[in-house]
């Protein structure tokens, strides 16, 4: 690169650190927008180690939209494969209990025989998180909207009320450049150099607690004496995952002190287990800690935080990556539509106040999940019978039916959203209830010739005119006069009205509904500019 070139790419709209799935989504979600990024990471390489190991449904809703979904599918688990918690006491026993929770298959035929809103329009599903990031970065780099400078680090910046100006250096020729942006999305993991610097606090629940990950190889038909499982949770204090139902595995232990630590990784594995097994090849070894915390605020003047950076969570419920993936998509969005022109201030401030409620929530999810992998043991050591932790972990299986955690959440306390008097309806752990409450995500439909509806929308908003008149038609010409974006879509279909409560509902890029009503209201232009922050 000479240094014209250099000169000419020293100044972006977004400069986005971490190109893990977090960031990575950011920078695509941003270039859906039209909007130049920056992206930057200290590894010149995805990482090898395999991290998270589950989208859930929501979130492949949100990758749907970036035409990602079918690549993921392709490189994940089966369908066919059950998602199982086999409870052990003794591997050489029979398992305690087994939680089921659906496959992919399971889930897609419950989808395909509902059509009423209660069903997300994505199952989930089981990609090791290395392969994400591997997807995910390819993509970044085909992408002619996105900078990717892979093997740079941030090592400070400062900001003003123009926007950022960021060090950033190349760790393979050793050369520092300087890069200027008018917003920069931290998006660089738990020991964020972006948070750090700006000093916000992270609060947490509980003690931090230190993990070893040991991720293996191996085709030893004892690690499947209780046949196929996802987790396999080991009383012993050993978490067994089947990484890709063959013979790719992960076992975790916790590290309680340094007597612990100092046994050899793969001895301390199978001790914990109860079980010997042959291990035929080693990948990587890892020590985490383990933290419950939730950054005390999103966002200082032009810099936001997304991902492992706002947010830090235990694996048990697969909330982590699955809640930065919304961090992204929700800041992805507003960024661009202040960048657009038409995006007003409190539409980056509604960005704290939509996800940081979202992630406390989790992390309370998360914590409650925990605290039956802490029981399990504790009641196994403690001399409880068989019959009582059977029926112990019986109790708990709610856990696994959780539709409404990841599809039920509600930006209620959003500056941006044109809330209701009167009382919201009710919220289900276990499914998803179909409303078009404003600040929820809108119920999956798929219309009379089998399109679901999500797929009509765009990257603006989208007025869903049910009324058989054109009814939205006044609310379009002002959002056009005032330069906002808008889809007027126009449906004639019975179900979808009936499941969607009003003849219009304006939906968000993020498939938020932002407002709803029978006729186009009188101060259409205050409504409108509530949505869009100004």
């Amino acid at each position: 690169m000479n240094q014209q070139d250099e000169q000419a790419r020293a100044h972006t709209q977004v400069l986005v650190v971490g190109a893990g799935p977090v960031g990575a989504v950011t920078a695509l979600e941003l270039a859906r927008h039209g909007i130049h990024s920056i992206l930057v990471d200290r590894s010149p390489f995805p990482s090898r180690h395999p991290k998270m190991d589950y989208i859930n449904g929501r979130s492949m809703e949100l990758l749907r939209r970036l035409d990602l979904t079918a690549e993921i599918r392709t490189g994940g688990v089966g369908p066919d494969h059950p998602f199982n918690f086999v409870w052990t006491r003794d591997f050489d026993e029979q398992p305690i209990s087994v939680w089921n929770y659906s496959s992919v298959t399971e889930l897609n035929r419950r989808i395909e025989e509902s059509n009423d809103g209660s069903m997300p329009l994505e199952a989930h599903q089981r990609l090791q998180g290395s392969l994400l990031e591997q997807m995910l970065r390819r993509r970044v780099r085909e992408c002619g909207l996105v900078d990717f400078r892979e093997g740079w680090s941030l090592h400070e910046f400062d900001q003003d009320s123009s926007g950022i100006r960021a060090r950033l250096v190349d760790t393979e020729h050793h050369t520092e450049h300087t890069v200027s942006a008018r917003y920069l999305a931290a998006c660089d993991g738990a020991n964020s150099t972006v948070r750090g610097q700006l000093g916000i606090p992270m609060s947490q629940l509980g003690p931090t607690t230190q993990h070893r990950d040991v991720y293996f190889r191996s085709s030893d038909p004892t690690l499947r004496k209780h046949g196929r499982a996802f987790l396999t949770i080991a009383a012993g204090g050993l978490t067994l995952v089947s990484r890709d139902e063959q013979d790719t595995w992960t076992g975790t232990v916790h590290l309680a002190d340094e007597t612990t630590r100092s046994v050899e990784p793969l001895t301390l594995m199978r001790e914990n287990l109860g079980v010997d097994f042959r291990v035929d090849e080693v990948l990587s070894i890892v020590e985490w800690e383990g933290r419950l915390g939730v950054s005390d605020a999103y966002r200082s003047g032009s810099v936001f935080l997304a991902g492992d950076a706002a947010h830090q969570f235990y694996p048990t419920g697969g909330h982590g990556a699955n809640t930065g993936i919304g961090d992204a998509v929700d800041l992805g969005w507003k960024l661009s539509a202040c960048l657009r022109g038409w995006g007003g201030p409190a539409l980056l401030d509604s960005y704290e106040d939509e996800r940081r409620p979202v992630a406390l929530f989790n992390r309370e999810m998360c914590a409650n999940l925990l605290e039956v992998w802490l029981r399990f043991p504790r009641l196994v050591a403690n001399g409880a019978s068989r019959e009582h932790i059977q029926g112990f972990l019986e109790h708990e299986t709610y856990q696994m039916d959780n539709l409404g955690i990841h599809f039920g959440y509600r930006y209620d306390s959003s500056p941006v959203i044109r809330h209701e008097a009167g009382p919201a309806p009710a919220w289900s752990w276990a499914r998803i209830i179909p409303t078009t409450w404003p600040g929820g995500r809108a119920p999956s439909i798929r219309l009379a010739n089998g399109t679901p509806v999500f797929d009509l929308f765009g990257t603006e908003f989208t007025l869903c005119d049910m009324s058989g008149t054109k009814a939205g038609k006044d609310m379009v010409e002002v959002a056009e006069q005032r330069g906002v974006p808008i889809k007027h879509l126009i449906v004639d279909d019975e179900n979808l009205r009936a499941h969607w409560e009003h003849d219009l509902v304006l939906v968000r890029p993020d498939q938020h509904v932002a407002w709803r009503g029978d006729v186009v209201p009188d101060d259409r232009s205050a409504l409108l500019d509530l949505v869009r922050g100004c």
